[in-house]
């Protein structure tokens, strides 16, 4: 199944079931960039809205993107009018959908289903100001070891296993480098904040060179 079916099939129950990764990221995001001021939004991997109606009441304008059309219809469906554009794209490939340079760019739990991270890196360097940040949320590596994947049950009852690619910790860090991009923050998140155990979530600020 590919990736975009499975998403599309995952939207109807998506917000209803629990999901810890989903929920610990929608936390790293908010604590990452409470601070920051941005007008112009560019959200990667908007899902059914989780973290879009946090993001419009920030900022002047949003362009909410997934690969999933059932997911932006969910989402769609919580924030029709007002400051957000909804647009289904692949973001590996180029984003002729950028109609202006953003203060920020965010990819929420999408870069472990993209093998490849230097093309997105790359398309978000070309669609930030100089100055600009890249927030990245993903499932930490250390879970990826564990066995831990994006899945839900089917309608069958069947459980479906989304496809997957683990990233390490360097790997980030090397796919923004070369697009002009440093590090400004790298924060870890556990379950019920224990940090005796494997932190589940791992998130990153990266701001563009000037």
């Amino acid at each position: 199944m590919s990736i975009q079916t499975a998403y599309n099939a995952w939207a109807d129950t998506y917000d209803t079931v629990l999901n810890k990764t989903r929920d610990l990221e929608a936390v790293a995001i908010r604590q990452l960039l409470a601070k920051l001021p941005f007008a112009e939004v560019i959200e990667l991997g908007c899902g059914t809205g989780k973290n879009t109606e946090w993001l419009a009441t920030k900022a002047a304008h949003v362009t909410a993107v997934d690969f999933s059309a059932e997911m932006l219809a969910r989402a769609q469906a919580k924030l029709a009018g007002g400051n957000v554009r909804f647009q289904q794209a692949d973001v590996t490939q180029p984003w002729s959908w950028a109609q202006q340079p953003a203060e920020l760019v965010t990819s929420s739990l999408i870069l472990e289903h993209i093998a490849d991270m230097g093309p997105v890196f790359r398309h978000c360097s070309q669609a930030l100001r100089p100055g600009g940040w890249f927030y990245v949320g993903e499932l930490h590596p250390f879970k990826q070891y564990q066995g831990s994947k994006a899945r839900y049950l089917a309608a069958t009852g069947a459980e479906v296993t989304v496809e997957c690619y683990t990233h390490h910790l360097s790997d980030f860090l090397a796919a923004a480098r070369p697009h002009g991009f440093r590090c400004l923050d790298l924060r870890e998140y556990f379950d019920d904040n224990d940090r005796t155990a494997v932190p589940r979530i791992v998130s990153f600020l990266f701001q563009k060179e000037a």
